[in-house]
């Protein structure tokens, strides 16, 4: 079994091509988080080209937290790329319960059959039609609650389904695993999720996606602790997590992630 470095190591030798289809305020904090770790980053979000940028990258994400019909298209397209050639993408599912717009372009994507499946726990369970208790984007429930939710959604879509949260939970629907790296101020910065899903896509390029996107949380989480203990503040902690990132080595990725799997 490969160790969770071992995929940090497979990003940093190939430095993947990632492209995103992300909301306005994540695509510059998201874009230095993909440099930091050692992808190439792209924003590629016209109905016109991102299915033909698509066929250039190695991995997709997909967030709609700022979509518009247009931009849903967009992403339609560009995951239907990737499906045809059997390449990793991300679905973020932000804010899926606010409106019916989000829930009907989500149920389009789902269909997609995206590689990875990653939200908060309310976006989780709503995406599963299992209730929840969003506030907006915000997660109004705990990641112990949208357990089962996501193993539900995970059977139906055939892919990886990650919760974040305090512990992160990530399953296939038959195996799952907790990923307990991280650090609180990770949840007083804007964007941090958003900008998980492209680590998640770039450790997921030509790797088992359960076991990579376990290795892109612990590797994300590890960088939190690391900036946690650097930083004064949110501000401060924003510039050393990208430090962190940046500073990260499989050595200490393996020495250093907190991963439970169980059945």
């Amino acid at each position: 079994m490969q160790t969770p470095g071992s995929y940090l190591s497979a990003v940093l030798t190939a430095k993947p091509l990632v492209h995103n289809i992300t909301n306005y305020v994540a695509m510059n904090v998201m874009a230095n988080v993909l440099l930091a770790i050692g992808a190439s980053p792209a924003m590629v979000h016209a109905r016109e080209e991102a299915a033909e940028f698509a066929v250039l990258a190695q991995a997709l994400t997909v967030n709609i937290g700022t979509a518009d019909p247009d931009w849903g298209v967009a992403m339609q397209d560009a995951a239907a790329v990737m499906g045809e050639a059997g390449r990793p993408w991300v679905f973020d599912p932000v804010g899926v319960a606010a409106t019916r717009f989000r829930q009907d372009l989500s149920a389009k994507l789902l269909d997609l059959k995206p590689t990875v499946v990653r939200g908060n726990a309310s976006e989780i369970l709503a995406l599963a039609g299992i209730g929840g208790a969003a506030r907006g984007v915000d997660a109004g429930d705990s990641v112990d609650a949208a357990e089962d939710a996501a193993r539900v959604l995970a059977r139906r879509s055939g892919g990886i389904v990650a919760v974040s949260g305090p512990v992160d939970f990530v399953t296939d629907g038959t195996r799952a695993a907790r990923v307990c790296n991280g650090h609180p101020m990770m949840a007083r910065i804007t964007v941090m999720g958003c900008s998980l899903n492209g680590v998640i896509a770039a450790f997921c390029i030509g790797q088992p996606g359960f076991e990579a996107t376990v290795a892109a949380l612990a590797a994300y989480g590890i960088a939190g602790e690391v900036a946690g203990q650097k930083a004064q503040g949110p501000g401060s902690f924003q510039v050393a997590f990208l430090d962190a990132l940046y500073d990260l080595t499989p050595e200490v990725l393996d020495a250093a992630a907190r991963i439970e799997v169980f059945a």
